[in-house]
């Protein structure tokens, strides 16, 4: 049994990238299991005196690296803001950098809007940097409508079903 976590980079309730997300997570195949991690708003921001004081990390963030250290390989997805990473989930990566939980991880990278121009290769190379494994099949742009998209009118695309399904075979 593989398990697959999925992390969408945005906090915005109906979010394309959580709704891609989540149409990845009903079309993985039999053997894998996909978790979604919904607590990024949860992890305080990134302290060098946190992660090196006498106490141990916050909760939040020995929930988030305990979530990664579970995961088999991990699919992102997450939109762009002011040509850039959101704060909340650069910030999540930031808790992770020192403590290795996606060293040689198989990671990809969605995105559902080729308007991110910016955000999806900066990810990659935030990944990199970290020495997590970007798996470039797994590593794409699905462009969708912004708006009103729900999960059932995207696995009922089988344009998007046939890339979803070949990003998360690549990843596992």
């Amino acid at each position: 049994m593989k398990h697959l976590l999925t992390v969408s980079g945005s906090l915005r309730s109906g979010s394309s990238n959580s709704t891609l997300l989540a149409a990845a997570a009903r079309l993985a195949p039999a053997g894998v299991v996909v978790n979604a991690y919904a607590d990024l708003a949860a992890i305080p921001a990134f302290s060098p005196d946190l992660e090196d004081g006498p106490s141990p990390v916050p909760e939040a963030v020995a929930h988030w690296r305990n979530a990664l250290t579970e995961a088999d390989a991990i699919l992102f997805s997450s939109p762009e803001y002011a040509h850039g990473i959101p704060g909340a989930f650069k910030n999540a990566l930031d808790w992770v950098v020192g403590s290795g939980e996606l060293v040689a991880k198989p990671v990809g990278v969605l995105s559902a809007s080729a308007a991110s121009q910016f955000a999806h290769p900066q990810i990659v190379e935030v990944l990199t940097t970290m020495s997590a494994a970007v798996v470039p099949d797994a590593t794409i742009v699905i462009d969708l409508p912004r708006r009103g998209l729900d999960v059932e009118r995207l696995i009922d695309d089988a344009a998007v079903v046939i890339r979803i399904r070949a990003a998360i075979t690549a990843l596992i």
